[in-house]
């Protein structure tokens, strides 16, 4: 099956009145020739209308602002995707001493995909990260990156946790652990501190079916919450996929959101608002089939969580009443 129904929940809960919230979201899937956007929609509690833009980097960005009191606010996105099937791209044996001489025109093509950032700085531990899988591959830039991914995956354990969604390479770096933001991020600073074009994706995972580790690996890291990647420009191939988390290459299961130099370009939901009120957080997302075995939609349900409360379920069906 290819093609995919999302439903992604945020749900703020405050603990005071709060007004003018104005709030942003990267949650639309990317359109292109490996994946299709099929349809798209935003629907929040308090009701408000999105209005949508490309970013800079071509991301999908819906913006609303809400301006009334209110206590909780409750964001929901569903989107249908269908994947497409990619030719295998040739495996370029270009060397890195070979890219060295490209290291100019890489610069004036690719600036923004290598250089360090506030997520990604090459510190002196990425550096010799970056030594180590340069020692260890076979001397080509493809080499490079895959063994770059594979040290990740086998030294720094995956660790819900371990840090938190603004913490740097150096928070993974010195408890060896981490999530795939992390980890992202991990091999993101390793290939730019290279001189390779790098940037951070993010998205969902599919979860395969069945029992064996890696099935069971990804509906640990891709199951219940959103994912990230790195997608890594090779000069003769052009931009690969590559999922540290797993230490593997990136297939049809992940489905792209947005690009950035790092998490801070693509949060999927930002925002603020008036108010002395401190907030708590749920976030809930479901990745499943569009049809089911037999070809039938599946493209009526919806989120059953956060749940609303009580109160919100009783105000809104004083709403339909009106109407």
């Amino acid at each position: 099956m290819n093609r995919y129904k999302l439903v992604h929940v945020t749900q703020f809960s405050y603990d005071g009145i709060v007004t003018e919230s104005y709030n942003e979201l990267r949650l639309r899937p990317r359109h292109d020739e490996s994946q299709s956007c099929l349809s798209f929609r935003v629907t929040t509690n308090p009701a408000a209308k999105a209005v949508g833009h490309q970013d800079y980097f071509g991301n999908w960005v819906h913006q609303f602002h809400i301006l009334p009191e209110h206590r909780k606010l409750r964001v929901e996105t569903e989107a249908v995707v269908l994947m497409h099937p990619v030719a295998e791209k040739p495996v370029s044996a270009m060397t890195l001493t070979e890219l060295d001489v490209m290291r100019d025109d890489l610069a004036d093509e690719h600036f923004d995909w290598l250089v360090a950032s506030a997520y990604c700085p090459f510190v002196p531990a990425i550096l010799d990260l970056a030594a180590d899988a340069e020692r260890a591959c076979d001397g080509t830039v493809h080499g490079f990156v895959q063994t770059a991914s594979s040290l990740i995956h086998a030294r720094f354990r995956y660790q819900q946790g371990a840090t938190h969604v603004h913490s740097s390479v150096e928070d993974c770096l010195e408890t060896q652990a981490g999530v795939c933001q992390d980890f992202s991020h991990l091999l993101l600073a390793i290939v730019r501190s290279r001189g390779i074009p790098a940037r951070y994706v993010s998205g969902y995972l599919v979860p395969r079916q069945g029992n064996d580790e890696r099935a069971a690996m990804e509906r640990v890291i891709g199951g219940l919450a959103s994912h990230a990647w790195v997608q890594v420009f090779i000069p003769e191939t052009g931009w690969i996929g590559l999922d540290p988390t797993s230490g593997e290459y990136v297939d049809a299961q992940h489905i792209r959101i947005a690009y950035g130099r790092d998490y801070g370009d693509v949060p999927p939901v930002r925002g603020v608002y008036k108010g002395h009120a401190g907030q708590s957080l749920a976030v809930d997302v479901h990745v499943r089939p569009a049809v089911d075995d037999e070809g039938a939609e599946l493209l009526l349900e919806t989120s059953a969580t956060p749940p609303l409360d009580p109160e919100e379920e009783q105000h809104a069906q004083q709403q339909q009443q009106q109407q």
